[in-house]
């Protein structure tokens, strides 16, 4: 049984027990494109070994669905190929990628730290604004839709598929960390249609899944407007959305440094 799942023709995903994390593959003519690189020089290795199950082609493509650690910190462990994302995906890890790393270090147990130390940071070299599309054989179109779980997801299109990183989530609550609530339903509401949408951790999902998590954030967005024109402190409403209170609480702070301008 292969540990990779297919979703098309020679369009894969491998799901990783580590975070539940989703990683996409797409077989073209003379090389293999990945869709993210996993956490770490480590778990990317892990990755290229798996890959020899499928195919003993190179890859050549590298796409970054947005800037956050556990997507882009086995980068470098692709040096043969060409890495893309969003031009704010680069920015991002070239400005805070170090920062980000004391963060992880922080919280990580002490038996992981050389594996988060040893990691050399890596960003795209390959950035776009909006849209871009690569040849590979077949077509992989990669679009930038608006704010939502960061400030620089894409979407990526591969026939009826849909790699959509982690502006969806399977089996956890969306994380809002870095997120953008008041902008992030209208974003899910404008990501191509799909048959098989590949969430960045959890399960495949469809139509259905996404209409309903693009309900539950609107629903954010919206008690937090209420919350905050009726001067309400956002801790009074944890317990009036969708998500278990440590969610709401993320979600409902960075909507309110929204609506005071802070973001």
């Amino acid at each position: 049984m292969s540990m990779f799942d297919e979703l098309g023709d020679g369009i894969y995903r491998r799901r990783y027990e580590s975070l539940d994390l989703n990683i996409g593959v797409v077989i073209g003519d003379d090389g293999v494109l990945l869709i993210d690189s996993r956490a770490s020089h480590r778990q990317a290795d892990e990755l290229r070994d798996e890959l020899r199950t499928l195919t003993d082609l190179p890859v050549g493509w590298v796409v970054n669905t947005h800037f956050h650690w556990d997507h882009t910190w086995g980068n470098a462990r692709f040096p043969e190929a060409t890495i893309w994302g969003h031009d704010r995906c680069r920015s991002e890890m070239i400005e805070n990628g170090e920062v980000a790393r004391q963060g992880v270090l922080e919280w990580m147990p002490a038996e992981y730290h050389e594996m988060v130390e040893e990691v050399e940071i890596t960003p795209p070299t390959h950035t776009f604004a909006e849209t871009a599309s690569l040849h590979i054989g077949r077509s992989v179109e990669l679009g930038y839709h608006g704010l939502g779980h960061t400030n620089s997801d894409i979407a990526i299109r591969v026939g009826s598929v849909m790699f959509a990183g982690d502006l969806l989530e399977e089996g956890a609550p969306p994380s809002f960390g870095d997120s953008y609530p008041l902008d992030w339903g209208r974003t899910l509401t404008t990501l191509p249609n799909a048959e098989l949408i590949v969430p960045g951790h959890g399960d495949v999902v469809g139509a259905r899944f996404r209409q309903t998590q693009t309900q539950e954030i609107q629903a954010v967005a919206e008690l937090a407007k209420d919350g905050h024109r009726g001067g309400k402190p956002f801790a009074e409403l944890i317990n009036d959305g969708p998500y278990p209170g440590p969610t709401m609480e993320a979600a409902l702070g960075r909507a309110y440094a929204q609506l005071d301008g802070d973001l």
